[in-house]
């Protein structure tokens, strides 16, 4: 993506950690949070490719179209579940703005990918569009992450770190958050 070499680098790292949590997360004994942490563990590091600074590296025309490959096949498999489950759907706008980022590079010409992909036309509507969306999703991922008084009751069970709801929440916002950083520089 374009903007600033350390922004850049901090994103892939944060789209990395994410991702390698996520597949620890696929250890879990519950198959809908392994199927859901596979997921989640391909945008993870689909994200971390992406990210790295264009000024660094600039992947040749085929891995861009590699990359619409991929999440163009992971948005075919998440759109049955999308319509009933609402996890589900954010899955699949993930995995379509993945797909729109990456055929938006191949589309670019080689010597614009290090400037600016949109020259002075403003931003497209499908990325003004994924930007609310993604603006959205973060403003209700981080109001869910607040702490609310719970009243004391009987013990609930010990679950692994891995298994912890508001792990896997904070993996998704910072996704989410990520998704935006990207999304407004391309």
């Amino acid at each position: 993506m374009h903007g600033p070499a350390p922004a850049g680098w901090l994103l892939v790292a944060l789209c990395a950690a994410t991702g390698a949590y996520c597949l620890l997360r696929m250890r879990s004994p519950v198959e809908e949070q392994r199927r859901t942490a596979g997921g989640e563990a391909l945008m993870g590091f689909g994200m971390a490719a992406m990210a790295v600074p264009a000024a660094v590296v600039t992947p040749p025309h085929w891995a861009w179209l590699a990359c619409t490959a991929v999440f163009g096949v992971a948005a075919l498999r998440a759109l049955p579940s999308a319509r009933s489950d609402p996890h589900h759907l954010h899955h699949l706008m993930g995995t379509v703005a993945m797909v729109y980022m990456a055929a938006v590079m191949t589309a670019a010409p080689a010597t614009t990918q290090a400037h600016h992909v949109h020259g002075g036309t403003g931003v497209p509507v499908l990325t003004g569009m994924l930007l609310l969306y993604f603006t959205g999703y973060v403003l209700r991922s981080g109001a869910r992450l607040l702490p609310v008084a719970v009243a004391p009751g009987p013990a609930a069970r010990t679950v692994g770190w891995g298994d912890r709801p508001e792990l896997s929440q904070a993996c998704r916002l910072s996704m989410g958050i990520a998704m935006l950083a990207m999304l407004v520089t391309l």
